[in-house]
């Protein structure tokens, strides 16, 4: 018997029969679909033969396929629209089968039944909503009904919370390597030429140094340069104050000794024979000059 996802529900009134052809209790001899009558077989005046399904009374489940025909005037009107075979009926109403009498003990003959279709079969009949028996165009929209979701399989699909959880747990996106690393090289590689510049300038700045530490003609120079002497702000240091405030102070002690040189006396001539040096910065008495005119006039006598 199919087990399968039901393609049809509804509710109907049912009854039994058991057609073997023994003629008992009306029987009319055997099945229609040439099978023998059992356990499972029942009875519908319009659903193909050889369609599959299950039933369900209070909670109790029972498969089927369709092997005959019938009921037939107890169909009129829609009132009942199935037969389950007596062995079926009483199991599931918790009675007995008498196989003497077929019939079912308790003395009660029809049941509300919930049915679920879940293959229609290939041979002689209607599918869809059944009809009485050789009444096709009196169909029983009424025994149909929506499928309930229980008796469907459940889908494979994610709950909302679940998939805004993982929505939250989703990584950050990391930042790109441009915005992590600014100086980083870009696609034209003008980052690498800058760093490769740069490191080139350091080599030469270590090795202006003697790689000693001392320091050289141009290093000196460059360190009494305006660039040292500003600040990396671009305000005038300490260093540089102290070097603006010297260096005028030396031009005017260089201005005042150049002026104040004596114009008759070379530089160490002592004071008159006196025993003092009287520099280069020592006024001129003029008796130098006096001296050498009388040595000439002398000398010019003696000539004479």
């Amino acid at each position: 018997m199919s087990n399968e996802t039901p393609i049809q529900y509804g509710g109907v009134t049912a009854t039994y029969f058991w057609d073997d052809g023994s003629g008992i209790q009306g029987d009319t001899g055997a099945p229609a679909s040439g099978e023998p009558m059992q356990k499972g077989l029942f009875s519908s005046p319009s659903w193909p033969l050889g369609t599959e399904g299950y039933i369900v009374y209070e909670g109790k489940k029972a498969e089927f396929f369709i092997g005959d025909r019938g009921p037939g005037a107890p169909s009129q009107n829609c009132d009942v629209l199935l037969d389950l075979d007596g062995k079926t009926f009483a199991e599931i109403t918790g009675e007995t089968w008498d196989d003497s009498s077929y019939t079912v003990s308790g003395g009660n003959g029809h049941l509300e039944v919930e049915y679920y279709i879940t293959e229609w079969g290939d041979g002689n009949g209607t599918e869809g909503a059944p009809h009485p028996f050789q009444q096709p165009g009196n169909t029983c929209e009424d025994a149909v009904s929506p499928i309930p979701e229980e008796a469907l399989p459940q889908e494979e699909q994610k709950a909302d919370g679940e998939e805004e959880q993982e929505s939250a747990e989703e990584p950050e996106e990391k930042p790109s390597e441009e915005e992590e690393a600014p100086g980083k090289a870009t696609d034209d590689g003008s980052g690498q030429e800058a760093a490769k510049r740069e490191r080139s300038e350091e080599g030469a700045a270590t090795e202006g140094d003697g790689g000693d530490g001392g320091v050289t003609a141009e290093t000196a120079a460059n360190d009494l340069s305006g660039f040292q002497l500003m600040g990396s702000d671009g305000a005038v240091g300490g260093t540089g104050l102290l070097a603006m405030a010297v260096v005028p102070v030396l031009l005017i002690a260089l201005f005042l000794v150049w002026t104040r040189r004596p114009s008759g006396a070379h530089a160490g001539a002592n004071g008159g024979g006196r025993g003092r040096g009287r520099g280069l910065t020592a006024q001129s008495s003029g008796r130098h000059s006096l001296g050498s005119r009388r040595s000439s006039a002398v000398d010019r006598l003696r000539g004479g």
